[in-house]
């Protein structure tokens, strides 16, 4: 089974409800964000930290369980995707 596409937004446009608004009805996906200072230095941090430890062969997936749990923010509107 694919798993669903979501979207994390981070950083200023974050904020803007209309902006994820309109990213979840391009996508037709549930955009999720998260309250993090310095959230661009975030995915290189994870990836770092899994270079760190690549030999002891752990998942990147097992490295970013520590991040801060996505918070929903908006879904698409209904019939976005036949536009």
């Amino acid at each position: 089974a694919v798993p669903k596409t979501r979207i994390l937004a981070t950083g200023g446009a974050s904020h803007n409800k209309k902006i994820l608004q309109v990213l979840s009805d391009v996508f037709n996906a549930p955009v999720y964000t998260i309250d993090t200072a310095n959230s661009a230095c975030l995915g290189s941090a994870y990836r770092a930290i899994h270079g760190l430890v690549a030999e002891t062969n752990v998942s990147l997936a097992d490295v970013v369980k520590l991040a801060p749990e996505p918070r929903l923010a908006v879904t698409p509107t209904a019939g976005a995707e036949e536009v």
